[in-house]
């Protein structure tokens, strides 16, 4: 599956040095990194409730779902 993820520059370029040392793709890096966080997480611990914050709001002039770059512009004052 194809996503889109937002991350720390930092951390990104050493994954892909990290990738680049061990010969493999920058993808199969974080598909490995990310098998073996969940699967040492403490599964465990009882049940877990997420609790949602819901805000009610109105929709703002301009800015729709479809455009992504509109948003942030939005988010970041530059309007």
């Amino acid at each position: 599956m194809k996503t889109t993820l937002n991350l720390d520059d930092r951390i990104l370029r050493a994954a892909k040095v990290r990738a680049a040392e061990t010969g493999q793709t920058l993808t199969r890096l974080m598909e490995h990194a990310l098998r073996d966080h969940l699967a040492t997480a403490d599964s465990g611990s009882g049940d877990f409730r997420l609790q949602l914050l819901i805000k009610h709001g109105q929709l703002v002039p301009g800015v729709t779902v479809d455009d992504r770059d509109a948003l942030y512009e939005k988010m970041e004052g530059r309007d």
